[in-house]
């Protein structure tokens, strides 16, 4: 017996697609070549295959990850270039040198003086809904907001740095960015894992190959 195809919109053209593929799946086994957001390829933890997904018979458009959303029967799909979209985005950089975060009296007045936009949070919860991973954004940024750094950087450790929560912040507070801000002051002021240790004495002493290029493998300098 045959398995039953289901109608998937891609950008406004119909293609089919087996029950169990993912969008990306769906798109390369329609015979379409794909030359940018492919990213991980299915596991779901750069970002870069976002998505806007309008399931049928519904109205409302959810945000998720290509590679790690099943395709239903008449599901649309649009693409999310954030390159296209980032016109909407803040332009402020955020520059900070964590090599200055040594004293975790100061983080919270750190927090202040690179990210002062997120004191305005509206709480408008646009950041959740669109995040494809359905993480706590909002929360995050409150407890970053309130010095908790702890626990806001929990919220960010599924992060994968998609920037949807930057286009749909009404405030430009880069929440995604203020995760990452955290979760690198956390790092700096604690213990570095012993096995890291170890792999970076290794490649200072030059007893660690690596592939050069592609090519054959190296001793690291």
């Amino acid at each position: 017996m045959s398995e039953q195809l289901l109608r998937v919109s891609l950008e406004g053209r119909e293609i089919s697609a087996s029950p169990s593929d993912s969008i990306i799946q769906a798109i390369l086994n329609s015979g379409q070549t794909l030359v940018k957001g492919v990213g991980c390829m299915g596991q779901g933890v750069c970002g870069s295959c976002r998505v806007m997904v309008r399931r049928a018979g519904r109205s409302e458009v959810s945000m998720e990850l290509a590679c790690e959303t099943r395709v239903e029967d008449g599901m649309q799909v649009s693409f999310l270039d954030y390159g296209k979209h980032f016109a909407f985005s803040p332009r402020r950089p955020h520059v900070y040198r964590l090599e200055e975060m040594q004293d975790s009296w100061h983080t919270l007045h750190k927090i202040g003086e690179v990210f002062p936009e997120a004191a305005n949070c509206r709480h408008c919860s646009g950041c959740d809904r669109a995040c494809p991973k359905n993480l706590e954004v909002q929360r995050g940024v409150d407890l970053a907001v309130a010095g908790d750094i702890l626990p806001a950087a929990e919220v960010f450790d599924q992060c994968v740095m998609c920037n949807l929560c930057t286009l749909a912040c009404p405030e430009h507070i880069r929440p995604n960015h203020l995760g990452l801000f955290v979760r690198r002051m956390i790092a700096s002021m604690t213990l570095r894992p012993a096995d890291l240790v170890r792999r970076l004495q290794q490649i200072e002493r030059g007893e660690m190959t690596v592939a050069v290029h592609g090519g054959s493998a190296a001793p690291a300098r």
